[in-house]
């Protein structure tokens, strides 16, 4: 491989970055080879797993259900050590083409070994290089950008976010499929190319973008635990330790609780049976056609009526999330006031709706705010505590499912009483915000050449 041209800083212009199309190619791929794996992993551990002989080694659903979730975490883990090796030692772009290549060998240990130790080789693999690249390429987008051509980046997160569901989208439909008909071989293969196609896009933008240098461990202690950024991580953790996780806690039960109210309710249309399971397309296709009319219709609209900063997107985006459980709480009393005659699964689609729109305003936003609000030399650092809130919140869900486990006769939380609860706990953490978002300030940090600082500028809701 030759080297790559290197550039320290974004060219003064207010065009878009050349670069931004070999990311935005790059991130498509990789999450359709992640999501496409991630979707089939508890199928496969619980009806393909073979032992060393080639006999039949299933695992049970709790087993599955355990082994999931432990790689999920880790998956979440590692961009803290991503951010570290990226932020001190090698830089983002060295970061992401390494690790990019320790994920296609996890694709390529499950293509080929359907044991245990192929699971666990393959697993491992990937935990280590799904969660270290996810900090550095969101940075990287980030990167790209100076002060000429910053109104550009809200737009660029944007469709940052839309590769992602695109990937999404078209691997949780073509996955299972190529699982059922053709086996484990060929469902994992397939991911397992599309990340050798994202590693390749990666590596022929090497020339285009622009590659910030590591700062070196004294530079990224210095900046880490001085003043400037031990405020901008108390600022942020307020945000990522308080109140994201009360989202995500709400975000992430489209897996869980709302695929088990679908169980309840009626699946045919026609001949066609729309399973529980399925009806999670639901996110990846909202956010393919919401993002451009958030971008280009709504935020417009709402910005001739109040300035719309990021922590009032935030903010708009926690209502949501409350209101799309308040929406599950009332099918939930349908369900169970019409045990013989349930609404039908598409009535999910209208708590779908809201929830993808919130998360259309929260997470893309956040990963905006993140990297502006992060000095220079802890932008991917920052970004990796940003995904430990998705971790934080998941702990916060099973905490309050366990609790109902250990007292289930006398439990208050069954039925819509459930969704009443989260409703109402993402409800109090969205007025909160409201009062903490008035009184934040911080600083928006945009790597220029032309002015070696940080643009210095309030943000909050006033």
């Amino acid at each position: 491989m030759t080297s790559p041209t290197y550039k320290t800083a974004p060219v003064p212009s207010p065009k878009m970055p050349n670069g931004i199309p070999y990311i935005v190619g790059n991130e498509a791929a990789e999450r359709f080879s992640y999501y496409g794996m991630r979707g089939i992993l508890v199928i496969f551990m619980t009806q393909y797993l073979l032992n060393a002989e080639g006999m039949k080694d299933y695992m049970s659903d709790e087993q599955a259900t355990k082994y999931f979730h432990l790689f999920v975490a880790a998956v979440y883990f590692f961009p803290l050590l991503g951010s570290i090796i990226s932020d001190v030692f090698w830089g983002k772009y060295r970061t992401i083409l390494t690790l990019s290549i320790v994920y296609c060998f996890g694709h390529l240990a499950l293509a080929i070994d359907e044991t245990r130790s192929g699971l666990l080789v393959g697993l491992t693999l990937i935990a280590i290089g799904a969660g270290g690249i996810k900090p550095c390429v969101s940075a990287h987008v980030g990167d790209q950008f100076g002060k000429q051509n910053q109104h550009l980046l809200s737009r660029v997160f944007g469709w940052f976010y839309l590769s992602i569901n695109m990937g999404a989208f078209v691997a949780s439909l073509l996955i299972p499929v190529i699982l059922k008909s053709y086996g484990p071989h060929y469902a994992f293969g397939l991911p397992g190319i599309l990340m050798l196609i994202a590693t390749i896009l990666f590596w022929l933008g090497r020339n285009e973008f622009v590659h910030i240098p590591a700062s070196g461990w004294e530079k990224f202690r210095s900046e880490t635990f001085g003043k400037e950024g031990l405020q901008a991580l108390l600022n942020l953790s307020v945000l990522y330790y308080v109140f994201l996780p009360v989202f995500w806690s709400l975000f992430d039960q489209t897996g869980s609780s709302w695929v088990l109210q679908g169980t309840k309710m009626k699946h045919m249309i026609g001949s066609y049976e729309l399973g529980a399971a399925e009806i999670q397309a639901l996110n990846p296709l909202f956010i393919l056609l919401l993002v451009p009319t958030f971008t280009y219709v709504i935020y417009p609209l709402i910005d001739k009526v109040f300035p719309l900063t990021p922590l009032r997107k935030i903010s708009i985006g926690f209502f949501l999330a409350a209101a799309s459980f308040a929406i599950s709480a009332l099918l939930e009393s349908w369900i169970i006031r019409a045990p013989d005659n349930p609404p039908h699964i598409l009535w999910q689609a209208i708590p779908y709706l809201v929830l993808t729109s919130a998360e259309v305003m929260v997470s893309i936003t956040c990963l905006e705010f993140s990297y502006t609000q992060a000095p220079k030399s802890m932008k991917s650092f920052i970004m990796s505590l940003f995904f430990l809130s998705m971790t934080v919140g998941n702990l916060l869900t099973a905490g309050v499912n366990e609790v109902i486990m250990v007292d289930e006769e006398s439990s208050y939380l069954e039925g819509a009483r459930y969704f009443w609860f989260f409703s109402g706990l993402m409800l109090v953490a969205a007025v909160l915000f409201v009062f903490v978002a008035q009184r934040y300030k911080g600083k928006t940090y945009i790597q220029d050449d032309a002015v070696d600082q940080a643009q210095a500028e309030e943000e909050g809701i006033h």
